[in-house]
């Protein structure tokens, strides 16, 4: 492999799949295998719940090593303290299944930006799977057969301009500093893979002008954040924000949202080339291993509605 220049091949995505999760389970149980939400702190209400409870079982059947939470962990204003009574009603009381009970490696949302952030990186104290020891890092795992696999978690809301002034309070952030960082990290990254997970969407499958009344496409991040992942031949990005499950690949890396841990829309039916969107309420499942990243996005009923694996060539 040549460490300075990695090539990916995106396979044919399965959309409309009628086999459930747990058929595909055990053959992907040779990787590092993860389960990814966001968007859910709820209370348990809008199917946060009933979430849970099938990421649980998913988690289990495919020997989930951790859960990455993209953010937006606590509606609608974050938390004030640790004692704030959402640290069990929406998390702790709600994710009980045991093979929830792995690390849970925490992005910073919007929404958590209108409470008290220095709470969520403390919590840590309260919880040992509460995992969130700063506002962005990363971290390399190791992978079946040597390979390895760098994980690079943002805290993207600086990076909105929209947010300054506004109720979400991002003053005092530094976003070139983080930019800086994960520019040079990605320089020096002898990784297999290297995966970027954010709370905000660089692109989403759905086309913005189609749907004004939401969120989309980003281009504060389009602007400062993709080209630093073209830069490093990144594949992946992951991101919340956009409450639904989507997927679709745009400027040369596969853009995957899941934003449906709770509260969702019906997204329309404009979509971009061989996108992919749903409102279902639902979570994503990944298993990454030395030439394969395979991930479906999964309702709350266990079913996989969309399903791709990209390769390394």
């Amino acid at each position: 492999m040549t460490l300075t220049r990695r090539h990916f091949i995106a396979s044919a995505a399965l959309s409309g799949v009628a086999a459930s999760f747990s058929q595909r389970a055990a053959a992907a149980q040779a990787g590092l295998n993860i389960v990814l939400i966001g968007d859910w702190g709820r209370h348990g209400a809008d199917h946060q719940a009933a979430v849970a409870a099938q990421m649980g079982k998913s988690a289990a059947e495919l020997g989930s090593a951790f859960t990455i939470s993209v953010g937006d962990n606590f509606y609608e204003n974050g938390v004030t303290s640790l004692d704030d009574p959402q640290w069990r009603q929406s998390f702790e009381q709600v994710y009980t299944a045991p093979a929830l009970q792995s690390p849970w490696k925490v992005l910073l949302g919007n929404h958590d930006y209108r409470g008290n952030v220095e709470a969520q990186l403390a919590y840590a104290q309260h919880s040992p799977r509460w995992q969130m020891p700063a506002r962005y890092w990363h971290e390399t795992h190791a992978l079946p057969g040597g390979a390895t696999a760098a994980f690079y978690f943002l805290d993207t809301s600086p990076f909105i301009q929209k947010y300054y002034g506004s109720t979400v309070r991002v003053e005092g952030q530094n976003p070139a500093a983080q930019l800086a960082w994960l520019d040079t990290a990605l320089a020096a990254s002898r990784a297999e893979w290297n995966i970027v997970i954010g709370h905000h969407p660089i692109y989403t499958a759905i086309i913005p002008a189609a749907d004004p009344d939401h969120d989309h496409d980003q281009p504060d991040l389009i602007a400062h954040l993709l080209p630093i992942l073209q830069r490093h031949n990144v594949p992946v990005y992951i991101c919340g924000h956009d409450h639904t499950l989507q997927s679709v690949h745009m400027a040369g890396l596969t853009h995957i949202v899941t934003g449906a841990g709770s509260q969702t829309y019906t997204p329309p039916a404009a979509l971009r080339p061989q996108g992919f969107a749903s409102g279902a309420h639902g979570f994503m499942a990944a298993s990454l291993s030395a030439n394969g990243f395979h991930y479906s996005l999964i309702d709350e009923h266990g079913t996989a509605l969309f399903a791709q694996t990209i390769t390394r060539a």
